[in-house]
């Protein structure tokens, strides 16, 4: 087998990883939690890193008029059926094995991972900012207006007396390894036809 083909299809069957690791992980350190509070995101799951996180960090949003993380998301059916879907027609492109086709699956895949993170960005700000107006706790900026708790993107930044943590994780890394050896694909079946 060319190693282009092997590249493609190794690459297809690496971001299967995400069914197994977490993609994310969001995490608040504050004074008052000796062991910081975090949840890790996985394409069809919420979890705690230690137990009760998700609990603790409900019952302390609660007090701004956060909304509690919610059991299930509609993108927790969405994401993995897309990831299943784009894993199949990664390895059936390696079997084909047209380089055109590896930089195609590359350039959908990225498509859908950007959407993904702008998907991520949408629900954190309305997470952040659509907030309880009969809340126990209010709390406004310097101009006035309502302030919002939502969690960086990616990175970390200072809400009240928490610094929050915003991630990437193992599940992330299968994803960009494949994502990478598909694009890389392109260029080795290209130079060998």
């Amino acid at each position: 087998m060319k190693i282009s083909k092997l590249m493609m299809i190794l690459g297809a069957i690496s971001i299967l990883g995400l069914f197994v690791f977490p993609l994310w992980r969001i995490t608040l350190e504050a004074p008052q939690y000796p062991i910081p509070l975090a949840m890790d995101i996985y394409i069809n799951d919420f979890a705690d890193v230690h137990p009760h996180d998700i609990k603790n960090i409900n019952l302390m949003n609660h007090y701004v008029g956060m909304q509690y993380i919610p059991e299930s998301i509609p993108e927790f059916t969405i994401f993995p059926i897309v990831i299943a879907a784009m894993s199949i027609l990664g390895i059936a492109v390696g079997f084909i094995g047209k380089h055109k086709l590896f930089l195609a699956w590359f350039i959908l895949m990225l498509v859908l991972a950007l959407a993904g993170m702008y998907d991520f960005y949408l629900w954190e700000h309305d997470y952040g900012h659509n907030l309880d107006p009969h809340a126990i706790m209010k709390f406004t900026n310097k101009d006035g207006s309502i302030m919002g708790f939502q969690p960086p993107l990616f990175g970390s930044k200072d809400i009240l007396n928490f610094k929050a943590h915003s991630y990437p994780q193992l599940g992330a890394a299968f994803l960009a390894v494949g994502m990478a050896l598909s694009f890389f694909s392109f260029f080795v079946g290209k130079k060998n036809k």
